[in-house]
């Protein structure tokens, strides 16, 4: 199991800094599946979730709002037939923070 499932976010000030290029390698090896893309200049997690149809998609999109709302972090979601998209970063910092690969293992904990 990944550690990072057994954590909780952190409030994150405008300040905080974004995970390094080595930090990122180490957290990304905890969350197979997610990629890193560029998002106009922010960096974000990203990863699509099948479900066999939309009513599944639709409770994954559920839960994955229910943990949002109670870690105070928010992702964007894309809820589609038997497909849903997940990408997280962090608003005030423009990319990303150890708080966003939190969020992602937690996400992959809900969708096993």
């Amino acid at each position: 199991m990944s550690t990072l499932t057994q954590q909780h976010c952190e409030a994150c000030r405008a300040d905080a800094p974004k995970v390094s290029k080595q930090e990122q390698v180490e957290l990304q090896r905890e969350i197979p599946g997610w990629e890193i893309i560029a998002e106009g200049n922010e960096q974000q997690l990203k990863r699509v979730f099948s479900f066999r149809d939309f009513a599944a998609a639709l409770v994954f999109t559920n839960k994955v709002a229910e943990l949002a709302e109670s870690e105070n972090h928010h992702p964007a979601l894309l809820l589609e037939y038997g497909k849903v998209t997940v990408r997280w970063w962090t608003h005030k910092i423009g990319g990303l923070h150890r708080n966003d690969f939190i969020m992602a293992a937690r996400t992959d904990q809900l969708a096993s």
